[in-house]
């Protein structure tokens, strides 16, 4: 981050009491304050290490005033599956995008919503999902969002690294917590409340938000939680890892039958690009018969942080009994050509038997066709059913919002279906992620505008009040709670007008409700 010698907008500096930070304000209401740090950089030896707190000692000796008004360099990228390679991006990235109003101070007392990226927790960068235009649109409200460790950089795993003496298992996740506890403490700098938090992401972002809920963090973080489109995939042992990581050890030049502190000595020397090659090597491999089915980093079962797999604990009760937000687009799915060999590549440890109830479960009478059959069961597997399941936790311990996202993104290369990360290209101004940290935005129309703004002040609400109503848009219909046995369905006006709104209630479909229930028996097998 550059040092500030002079500035030009004085009135947009924050003091957090270890350094001063200057900011860019963007009219009429909204100030970024972008690339704040909040931990150490994990290089040299932290590489792979759980992220260590900021020497803020050191840095109020320093008596800094620092530049935030450029975003960061992001988080080392892995492939998006798509054929590209990954590589791009920096070690030096655990930091934070804190959005602002401008006549916020530390008296402020605003409401904070954080938000953490999807991108299957392999890739991501927040400068895609910008929020200058909610902070103008509600200038009632701190907005923070993460960078953390992605790949193997966040989520090299080997049951070594359950004691920690040689490295740490989640260390991508650990990375959003310390984000948390550092926002409890500076945020208020910012015009934040620390304890009115609510913690919000999509797809890996939304699994993330899942894991905060029943992850065993050390007190609580947050006091609300908005969780879209699940990403419900295994969550593995280590062991399970094993082959991965020796795999990736041995593609970037370390010898993996070596004592582990060799290994990581060796690893912790190799720069990114070898390593940034051998995750994605790994990545395009066969599953099966590599790495029996286990090819990708990802959060792993460590028995500290997450002491037994997320549906089990939510089923159990044990999570953070905070209000919720859930759903999932009407038409996501991780494809297929049947359900056993789709379920069994997503699902390793799913047996025969498994796989035969599966087919029973998904009558072909329900569905149009078996593509149709197919993209709903590995749709529901993978994102749909989260809404079922952390909306019934919620229901039954606390209070949840459900809905059913119905807008497809016009740029879509399936049109007419309302397909994954859909809401996001509608919220954040017509964004798609692109490769290795990039994105485009094209924009969105009054139509497309009108019906983002719905969404916004659907969310802000909850941020605000805990609840998606009080503050909604006088056009927007209320959001019946879960408890009801209704869902929300967010789409455009189909007249096509600004002035009214496309949203409405519809019942939680008995079939799916069954389906879902049916999932979630299968949860130990699934891993998930």
């Amino acid at each position: 981050m550059r040092i500030v010698t002079a500035l030009t907008s004085p009135a947009h500096i924050v003091d957090t009491g270890y350094a001063k930070y200057s900011g860019n304000f963007t009219a009429p209401f909204s100030v970024g304050y972008l690339g704040v740090p909040y931990a150490q950089p994990p290089v040299g030896d932290l590489r792979f290490r759980a992220p260590v707190p900021l020497d803020t000692q050191k840095l109020k000796s320093q008596k800094q005033m620092f530049d935030a008004t450029n975003y960061p360099n992001f988080c080392v990228q892995g492939t998006t599956g798509g054929g590209d390679a990954g590589g791009a991006g920096t070690e030096d990235c655990l930091k934070v995008n804190i959005y602002a109003p401008a006549n916020s101070t530390s008296k402020s007392n605003l409401p904070v919503l954080v938000y953490i990226h999807g991108g299957g927790y392999i890739y991501g960068n927040p400068r895609n999902w910008p929020f200058e235009h909610w902070i103008n649109q509600s200038p009632n409200v701190v907005v923070v969002s993460v960078y953390y460790r992605l790949d193997s950089f966040g989520f090299l795993a080997h049951p070594s690294f359950r004691e920690g003496s040689v490295g740490d298992l989640n260390a991508g996740f650990l990375d959003q917590i310390l984000a948390l506890r550092w926002l409890k403490s500076n945020i208020a700098a910012f015009g934040g409340d620390p304890s009115r938090v609510t913690i919000n992401g999509q797809s890996a972002g939304g699994g993330s938000v899942e894991m905060h809920l029943v992850a065993n963090e050390g007190g609580p973080l947050f006091s609300g939680a908005i969780a879209q489109s699940v990403y419900r995939e295994v969550m593995p042992s280590p062991e399970q890892q094993l082959p991965l990581f020796n795999f990736v050890a041995k593609q970037a030049g370390c010898d993996p039958t070596a004592q582990i502190a060799a290994v990581l000595a060796c690893l912790r020397k190799v720069p990114i690009s070898a390593l940034a090659r051998a995750q994605d090597l790994a990545a395009s491999e066969s599953s099966n018969t590599v790495f029996g089915g286990y090819n990708i980093f990802r959060p792993v079962l460590d028995g500290k942080i997450f002491t037994d797999h997320p549906t089990n604990l939510l089923v159990q009760g044990k999570f953070a009994r905070v209000p919720i937000i859930v759903g999932a687009t009407s038409n996501e799915t991780s494809g297929g050509t049947d359900i056993p060999s789709a379920l069994k590549s997503l699902y390793p440890q799913l047996t025969t038997q498994d796989l035969t109830e599966f087919n029973k479960t998904y009558v072909e009478s329900d569905f149009s066709s078996d593509q149709q059959r197919v993209r709903t069961a590995t749709g529901e597997a993978m994102f749909r059913c989260g809404r079922e399941t952390l909306g019934g936790a919620g229901r039954k311990f606390t209070k949840a919002w459900t809905y059913r996202y119905n807008q497809p993104n016009p740029t879509n290369s399936q049109p007419g279906d309302t397909e994954h990360a859909a809401e996001n290209w509608m919220m954040f101004l017509g964004s798609n992620t692109g490769t290795n940290g990039t994105g485009v935005r094209t924009g969105l129309n009054k139509v497309e505008t009108a019906f983002s703004q719905e969404l916004i002040a659907y969310w802000l609400s909850f941020v605000r009040v805990a609840d998606p109503n009080s503050f909604k848009l006088a056009r927007s219909p209320n959001w019946p709670d879960f408890s009801t046995g209704q869902r929300i369905v967010l789409q455009e006006d189909p007249k096509s007008t600004t002035t009214n709104s496309g949203i409405f209630s519809e019942a939680d479909p008995p079939k799916e409700i069954a389906r879902c229930a049916f999932i979630v028996s299968k949860s130990t097998a699934m891993q998930d």
